[in-house]
Parts: structure tokens; sequence; C-alpha cells
């Protein structure tokens, strides 16, 4: 890892969640004891349903309430191990059954539940209410698959600034992840893996910002001393 700034080095979960929904390209919806795939989501999950807060009233015969479970799975773009990244469970009250239809259905906000690297988070609408978007999370599979693709020989230069030092017997390192505040590397070895996280000098505020924390990172590496051999 490299050395701790004042800013944040990765993502809140209530900003997880938010870049989950934005880019999302399809969900279970599990809504009247029925479960149905949606694909082909126009702006993410959110530009499918709307979330808001709980209504104040109670349900009546005439304006009753169905809950509903919204499903996402957010999946590596890369070809690593273990691609599932997160788990995004969010559970409400509509209207009336989910059905996929164009615009945005009305969701009063349940609950929001993060699995990640085997923890659950929970978080509130108030926190997603206030997590700005990434300005990565909708390019971020494009930017990861053209490093993979187009750059493979400077992944091992990135291995440079892992601290502490990897060590022998590394198969290869694939990036996993790439969010406003950084970079996530996926360490393969025989059996096992490890993430390791290289932050950006200062958090992307905009997507043109991003190549150049990208050019900083190899800069950076290409001045780090030469771990010697580390591939199996």
């Amino acid at each position: 890892m490299r050395t701790p700034s004042s800013h944040p080095t990765r993502p809140t979960p209530a900003e997880r969640v938010r870049s989950i929904l934005r880019a999302a390209q399809s969900m279970t919806v599990v809504s009247d004891g029925r479960h149905h795939e949606v694909h082909r989501l126009d702006g993410g999950a959110m530009g499918a349903v709307h979330l808001h807060a709980p209504h104040d009233g109670t349900p009546s015969a005439t304006h009753p309430r169905v809950p509903v479970r919204l499903e996402l799975t957010d999946i590596a773009p890369t070809p690593v191990r273990d691609r599932l990244r997160a788990r995004v469970t969010l559970t409400g009250l509509m209207a009336a059954p989910y059905h996929d239809v164009p615009g945005s259905t009305c969701m009063e906000f349940g609950q929001a539940v993060l699995e990640s690297g085997g923890e659950r988070r929970f978080v509130t609408l108030e926190e997603l209410d206030e997590a700005s978007p990434d300005p990565i999370a909708t390019s971020e599979a494009a930017m990861l698959m053209h490093l993979v693709d187009s750059h493979q020989e400077l992944l091992p230069l990135l291995v440079r600034l892992v601290r502490p030092r990897p060590v022998r017997g590394l198969l290869r390192a694939v990036p996993l992840a790439m969010d406003r505040y950084g970079v996530t590397l996926r360490l393969e070895y025989p059996g096992t893996h490890q993430d390791e996280r290289l932050p950006f000098a200062t958090p992307v505020t905009d997507l043109e910002g991003a190549g150049p924390q990208i050019h900083a990172l190899l800069s950076a590496a290409r001045r780090a001393p030469h771990l010697g051999p580390l591939l199996t």
C-alpha cells in the first residue's frame, strides 16, 4: 500500500452502492412472489426505479403498497478469479408489482445492504442522497478492459507500488476495480489471491481527470525500486 494521504483513498459504502446502481445494466426484481429479470437498463438501476422516503400514511385498500426487493450484482469486467465484487439489495414498497416499462417507477425506501469482501454494510437513504456519483462508474469497465487488452505490459509496473512487497510466486496482476479514489489490483497466486489498493494522489472529480491520475501512478511506479523476479 502506498503512503496514506489526508483525503479518502476508497469509496464509502454509500458511494459504492450509488456507483453500482448507476452503472448497472441488469437487476432482479422480486415482487408479488415473482422474480423479474430486467436487462438493458437505460441510466442504470436508478433510471428504472426512483427511491424516496417512506410514506407517512398507512396503506389502504384503495392505495396498497407491494413489498419489493431489488437485487444487483457487481461483476468485475476483467478476467480475474472470483469476479463477483459486491452484491446490493434494496427493499421497499411500490404502489403495484414492478413491470419493465419505460420511465421510472417510484419505490418507498426500506433498506439498502452492500455485501462485499465478506462484510455486510447497511446504507440509509440519507447516506445515498448525500453520496455524490462516481464520475468513473459508467466508464470503469471500458477503461479496465483497455488496460488489460492494450497495455498489459504496464500491469507488472504497477505492482512496484504495492506495499508491503508482494511475495514470490505471483502468477499475474489484473486490475479489479477503478473509482475516483484509485485502482485496485488483484494479485493472483497458486490457489489464492489478494487485492491491493493503489490510491490516486487526489480524487478524480470528472472522467477527464482519470487519465492524468493513472499516468501519475505509472510515473511513480517507474521511479520505484525494481522488485526483482516475482512471477513464477
